[in-house]
């Protein structure tokens, strides 16, 4: 493979003016998430009456010191149930990531107690799943640190109830895969919750202040009349002698902690390699992924690149250079393993389709993982477009990457439009993994585009029935269908909505992305044991 030549002349004034507005979002990214560790920060004095440690000390406590951690989905939530953009609080009161234990690579959720007692919220709810899902396709061990007050009622909804259900499937799997599932309660697990410790393979209460009950002392007392303390209805001492639903009891939080990575270290699981093969680093700087990307996502970039700035050695072969030019295909390798990459430089079209498909069925022939580069306006369109069969081709690249045997990871570095999402193994196809960077606009279509669709679509509607223009209204249309159009392309809105595993900063793009394949390449690697049934509790 040949080192790619940049011609990005980092010094040009667009090349600045692209650095400054990207250093502005990553920086709002980084604002976004100290903003979650600060609102937990302030239960401090109330975690330290008890002894306890904040959730984020209580994950720190937990993984292997001085390790690589990868956070997930820290901006979950964020405008969902507050969409004032100054006072959301990010993260879904769950702080997850995928960091190492006694050398083992695993997954771990803590509920964030610091935030609202950590009561369960839609999106902390569908972030854990999530954080399931991955466990349970790279065969990591899940490690949760449990202190809920279970769900908050004054926000009750039934479709919640319903969804939530699956957080409790999820863990049933777990188990039955052969993934180990080790929970600690730290707290109050309640009503639904009670079953997180219930469906776990090992369970650790902290003396007198883990809680697990179906009903606590006020429902208890509202539902039957009967009054009972908590301790007497769930306490550890209760789960731990009588009905065997902890395997150990803890004094304190560190203990309990020291107990998981004693537990980690007897699953007789394999410790991620030490060491990856040799390779050489990028030959152009990280830094200057800043100044790549236009603020206008019309304005075309040529996305290699990125991946000089990716790559190892920056040394990229690329795949029919000369077909389909606004579809880029080739090999590089990151941290020494080979890696596939799809990207574009400009619309999807029968062509570049067509080599896609083409170059995603060589790469699972080979055993080559993945890593699409999103910047497209989408699938072209035009009478010569459809007539060279711009659907067909289309569907070809979708059955491809659809039905793909090897890991895929999707980075959003720009422009999401249209089918082009799909066509680029948007969240809706299922990657291994997908993170955004902080410029990135996802949309159906452009905000002007579906303004003057529908527009042209009034008119047309007017004169048919030979009335007139209401001129007012349409302008009335526009701006209220290019508001809802921007409110939603931002990064921060579709990461809000879990719609990736999290926006991160485009300078650490290749660690992200030599950390997510290497958890792929190992759980792919990993035979477990599976059962039939989850393991039974006893």
């Amino acid at each position: 493979m040949i080192p790619y030549e940049s011609t990005l002349d980092v010094q040009s004034p667009v090349a600045r003016e692209r650095r400054e507005a990207m250093l502005a979002l990553v920086g709002k990214l980084h604002s976004l998430e100290a903003r979650a560790a600060q609102a937990s920060e302030k239960s401090r004095a109330d975690f330290a009456r008890r002894g306890a440690l904040l959730p984020r000390e209580r994950v720190a406590a937990v993984v292997d010191p001085a390790s690589a951690f990868l956070p997930l989905a820290t901006l979950a939530g964020y405008l969902m149930d507050d969409p004032d953009p100054a006072t959301s609080i990010p993260g879904g009161s769950l702080i997850a990531g995928i960091g190492f234990v006694n050398g083992v690579r695993c997954l771990l959720a803590a509920t964030d107690a610091g935030i609202h007692a950590g009561a369960m919220t839609e999106a902390g709810n569908m972030k854990l799943m999530r954080c399931q899902e991955i466990a349970l396709e790279n065969r990591l061990p899940f490690i949760h640190l449990v202190e809920s007050a279970g769900a908050n009622l004054r926000k009750y909804r039934v479709d919640k109830f319903i969804r939530g259900g699956g957080i409790f499937y999820n863990l049933a799997r777990l188990s039955a895969a052969g993934i180990p599932v080790i929970t600690v309660v730290h707290g109050p697990s309640t009503a639904g919750g009670a079953y997180m410790p219930g469906l776990s393979d090992y369970v650790v209460m902290v003396r007198d202040r883990a809680r697990a009950f179906l009903a606590g002392p006020p429902l208890l007392r509202a539902a039957t009349g009967e009054i009972a303390t908590a301790e007497e209805l769930g306490g550890a001492a209760l789960h731990a002698g009588t009905t065997g639903l902890a395997e150990y009891v803890a004094e304190d939080d560190r203990h309990a902690l020291a107990l998981v990575r004693d537990i980690v270290a007897n699953l007789n699981w394999s410790a991620a390699p030490a060491d990856p093969p040799a390779f050489k680093v990028p030959r152009h700087d990280a830094q200057e992924l800043l100044a790549v990307m236009p603020t206008e996502s019309r304005k075309p970039v040529d996305m290699r690149e990125v991946i000089a700035r990716v790559a190892d050695d920056s040394a990229w072969m690329d795949f029919k250079p000369d077909y389909g030019h606004a579809t880029i295909c080739g090999h590089a390798r990151i941290y020494g393993h080979v890696t596939g990459f799809v990207t574009n430089n400009g619309p999807l079209d029968p062509a570049g389709s067509t080599k896609a498909a083409q170059f995603i069925q060589l790469c699972c022939q080979s055993g080559v993982p993945i890593v699409y580069l999103q910047n497209t306006t989408g699938f072209i369109v035009g009478r010569d477009s459809e007539a060279a069969g711009m659907i067909k081709h289309g569907s070809k690249l979708i059955q491809a990457l659809a039905n793909a045997t090897v890991p895929q990871v999707t980075i959003y570095c720009g422009a999401s439009y249209g089918a082009g999402n799909y066509g680029m193994c948007g969240r809706g196809f299922h990657p291994r993994f997908c993170f955004t960077w902080p410029n990135a606009r996802t949309a159906v279509m452009g905000a002007e585009q579906a303004a003057a669709t529908l527009e042209i679509v009034a008119r047309e509607q007017a004169e048919r029935r030979a009335r007139p223009v209401d001129e007012d209204a349409l302008a009335r249309q526009k701006a209220e269908i290019i508001d809802t159009f921007e409110r939603q392309a931002s990064a921060w809105v579709t990461s809000g909505l879990l719609l990736d595993d999290g926006v991160i900063d485009p300078r650490d793009t290749r660690a992200v992305l030599a950390f997510v394949l290497a958890t792929c390449r190992e759980g792919d690697a990993r035979s477990t044991r599976r059962i039939q049934f989850g393991v039974a509790r006893f």
